[in-house]
This record gives C-alpha cells, sequence and structure tokens, in this order.
C-alpha cells in the first residue's frame, strides 16, 4: 500500500439526528471530520486538523479518531471552549433541515501543523474554509499543501444559510479556488451562489480560470467532471434503502481521496486524466456515499471499509 496520505482539516461537531420528535442518534459529525473517519475506516493512511472542547463531547471525539484509525497530532483539545452541537431533522426521504449551536470558528494562537509531501490529499471545504477567525489556519495549510506538491481538494459545501455572508467571502472563495487542484460542489451550493445549476456553465464562468478540474454532484442525479481533458458525466447508481442522506457529500469526498491514492494518480495527472480514469474515481466515490446513505451514521461502516481496504491490499 502507498505511503500517500490524507489530511483533513474542518470543524468537529456533534449531530443529533431525529426522526419526526424523537432523537434516534447521536454521532461525531463535521463535514472534512466526517470524510476523514471513512478515509481512515478504509484503511488509508490519514489524520485530521481541528479542535473540540475538553469537555465530555470533545473526550469522546479524540477517542472515536483514535478508534477509527485517525491521527490526532494536530488536533487540539481547548479548555474553556465549549464543544459544537447540530441538531440533523430528517424527512421522509432521508434529508436534514439544521438547527446548529457553535462558537465562531477560531484558529488559535499556535498549532503544530502536518508537513504534506508530494501526492498526498488535502481534505478541506465549508464555511470553516472561508471564514476569518479559522482563515489563518487555512491559509497556512494551503501554503504546505503547495509547496510539498500535495492534491488540494477544496469542498465548496455553501449552505444557504450563509447566503447573506456571500459578498463578504466570495474573494476568499475565489482565493480557495486558485489555490486547489480539484474544486467539488453540488448544484445546490451554486445555485445559491451563482444563480446556476448547469456543470459546464459553472466551469466556464467561475471554476476554469481559478483551478483546471471540477466535479459538480447533483443528489441522485448525476456527477459531472469539467477539466482540460473534457466532459465527463456519470450516472449515479441507485441506492433503495435510504436512512440519512447527511453525510452523502462527505463519504463522496472520502471516496475520491482514497480512489486518488488506490489509482496511483498524481497531482500532474489529473488535468490530463480521461474518462476511464474519471470513471473509476467516481464509481468508488458514489460506492462511499451510498453506503453512508444507509445508517444513520455519518461515515461509511466498518465493514464496508474492511472490504475496500482489503480489494486495495
Amino acid at each position: 500500500m502507498s505511503y500517500r496520505r490524507v489530511i483533513g482539516i474542518g470543524e468537529t461537531i456533534l449531530d443529533i439526528l431525529f426522526q419526526g420528535r424523537e432523537p434516534v442518534a447521536a454521532v461525531p459529525g463535521g463535514s472534512s471530520f466526517n470524510s476523514i473517519v471513512s478515509v481512515g475506516r478504509a484503511g488509508v493512511p490519514c489524520a485530521f486538523v481541528g479542535y473540540t472542547g475538553a469537555d465530555l463531547v470533545g473526550r469522546l471525539t479524540v477517542d472515536f479518531m483514535h478508534e477509527n484509525g485517525v491521527g490526532t497530532e494536530y488536533f487540539q483539545v481547548r479548555e474553556g471552549e465549549r464543544s459544537a452541537l447540530s441538531l440533523a431533522f430528517l424527512d421522509e426521504q432521508g434529508d436534514a433541515d439544521y438547527v446548529f449551536y457553535k462558537e465562531t470558528p477560531r484558529a488559535g494562537a499556535s498549532w503544530q501543523l502536518p508537513r504534506l509531501e508530494a501526492d498526498d490529499v488535502m481534505l478541506y471545504g465549508s464555511y470553516y474554509a472561508a471564514c476569518s477567525g479559522t482563515r489563518p489556519l487555512v491559509t497556512q495549510m494551503l501554503e504546505r499543501a503547495a509547496e510539498g506538491g500535495a492534491i488540494v481538494y477544496y469542498d465548496l459545501n455553501f449552505r444557504r444559510s450563509h447566503q447573506h455572508e456571500l459578498e463578504a467571502l466570495m474573494p476568499v472563495i475565489q482565493s480557495n479556488f486558485r489555490q486547489s487542484t480539484v474544486v467539488r460542489g453540488s448544484a445546490d451550493d451554486f445555485e445559491v451562489m451563482y444563480g446556476l445549476r448547469d456543470a459546464e456553465a459553472i466551469y466556464d464562468r467561475h471554476v476554469r480560470a481559478c483551478c483546471p478540474v471540477f466535479v459538480c454532484t447533483a443528489g441522485a442525479g448525476e456527477v459531472t467532471v469539467c477539466s482540460p481533458a473534457g466532459t465527463f458525466r456519470f450516472s449515479v447508481p441507485p441506492v433503495s434503502d435510504v436512512v440519512s442522506t447527511v453525510g452523502a457529500g462527505d463519504n463522496f469526498n472520502a471516496g475520491i481521496s482514497c480512489a486518488l491514492i488506490w489509482e496511483g494518480v498524481t497531482k500532474d495527472a489529473l488535468p490530463s486524466a480521461g474518462r476511464d480514469v474519471w470513471q473509476r474515481l467516481v464509481l468508488t466515490a458514489c460506492r462511499f456515499a451510498g453506503e453512508a446513505c444507509r445508517t444513520t451514521d455519518n461515515y461509511i461502516s466498518r465493514d464496508f471499509g474492511l472490504r475496500v481496504s482489503r480489494r486495495q491490499g
């Protein structure tokens, strides 16, 4: 197995899931956090850059990372900080409406950061990657990724709840585009941001000049990849037994990250990768996402992770 690894950076939050008025699960979450747990369960070397409060929720979060093969050497547990919570209310299709209880993210005075090597994968995104409180940390990580030659995978994940901040955040988002190897977003993200859902139009007008590779997802609809090598469209395999879609996008990202390493795809090779390469990457990503939809957890199951890991051994 390759010694390449995935480094995630982002927030941690305890997701409490409701069906109707009844709580049905409480699991550690956060967009990049969900991704990195699935990466760890799939047996790919990984670590997470983030923080939580020095409370019961924080201790559970750290223990959970240890149990799932995620390195915590760059993770902070902060005294005097309360861990974040979210309430996710699931509808009949497993889609969620959220209520968040958290403090404004902040980077802190000092941080031990990982060194990123050639063709490692840095996985980041969401509001955490654009807000002023954590921007200094994200900037340092992007600089390290550039110095080391790592693949930088940016998941926009722009929620409608932040639409009122869009004008202020747009310069930072565009800077993230320019510093990333792959930009991934959903059609919903770009409808909020640009009033567009067509992947080729989004790529031509807003992404191409900043980042060569763009991946656009549309839930159970098709996945579109736009790059200098062309535009490739892929159908999403149906998932008949959906319980929750909370972690679907995050696990799509985890699947892409693992597949980049398993398939031996390098940073330099990505812009010229053809349809056959992207078909393998997207298929793995969809399998990860589909697996996460079958449970109230935010990640692939341990059994699924073990199976895909054995196939690569």
